[in-house]
């Protein structure tokens, strides 16, 4: 039986990975945002209290940054599948999807891109922005 303070590893690509989330230290102010910032793309609020960038654009697949309070007070790093019509226009974003599950979804279309995108949230983890969650 694991204790509590027992850390388990948990490997991108399984399940188990798909159910985690990433929790931000702090809320996104207008001076962290920039730190948010992912490849070259800026952090935009799309409406109060919801943030978004672009993570993974391809012609078949597109993957968004989505940033709110989603558990409670707690402000996680989801992901939302786009829909992009005339090269640059955003029509459609699905409902959030949990941080592991958005990886793994985009390990199936390049593993070099989930691969980056799992080490940004490592670094942001080792600055102590923000720390990776198990959903109950």
């Amino acid at each position: 039986m694991a204790n509590d303070d027992e850390q388990v590893e948990i490997t991108p690509g399984t399940p188990e990975f798909g159910k985690m989330v990433f929790k931000l230290t702090n809320a996104p102010t207008a001076e962290s945002l920039p730190v948010l910032n992912y490849n070259g793309n800026e952090l935009q609020e799309i409406e109060d209290g919801v943030f978004s960038q672009p993570a993974y654009v391809d012609d078949n697949f597109n993957l968004f940054f989505i940033i709110t309070q989603l558990i409670g007070e707690d402000w996680i790093v989801a992901f939302s599948k786009a829909t992009i019509e005339n090269e640059s226009d955003i029509t459609d974003l699905s409902e959030p999807i949990p941080t592991g599950e958005g990886l793994n979804m985009l390990g199936e279309v390049s593993p070099e891109d989930a691969n980056n995108l799992l080490q940004y949230f490592n670094t942001l983890a080792d600055a102590n922005r923000g720390e990776w969650r198990l959903l109950e």
